[in-house]
């Protein structure tokens, strides 16, 4: 891996890590949730956002997104409701499996941030999560923001 660049680097772990993360699930539950499917749970959260803004969140057409969660509520994963304002905005919420889901699964991502920790340190990894979660100041492209 040392000779590849930083977008490489971040991207190769992020790989790694995620495909562990998806094999403990499969392993702890029969369950398929998709990478796409767990980043819109992970957008809902205990709120109740629309659809739009999930897609917004996700950065995924609002058809894509209404594809996935009309899955998800298959699934038995969200709820979707009407706004109270307006009839033809939907929101989404988090059912009770789907926090259940939700929560187990930050618990496996929890016990393989430890094991991380075991290899690299707890400091490093506090590092890494600092100097991950600071603005860098990069634009967002197309936009000039």
């Amino acid at each position: 891996m040392r000779t590849m660049d930083l977008l490489e680097l971040l991207g190769e772990r992020h790989s790694q890590l995620r495909r562990l993360a998806e094999e403990r699930w499969a392993a702890h539950s029969d369950i398929e949730i998709s990478n796409s499917e767990w980043l819109i749970l992970a957008k809902i959260g205990e709120g109740e956002p629309t659809i739009a803004n999930v897609a917004k969140q996700v950065g995924i057409t609002r058809q894509a997104t209404h594809k996935l969660i009309k899955k998800m509520v298959a699934k038995e994963l969200v709820e979707v409701n009407d706004a109270e304002d307006n009839k033809k905005v939907k929101r989404v919420r988090l059912s009770k499996l789907g926090k259940q889901c939700f929560e187990e699964n930050n618990g496996l991502k929890a016990e393989l941030e430890q094991e991380l920790e075991g290899v690299i340190g707890a400091g490093q990894v506090e590092r890494l999560k600092t100097i991950l979660s600071m603005d860098w100041n990069v634009e967002k492209p197309g936009t000039g923001e």
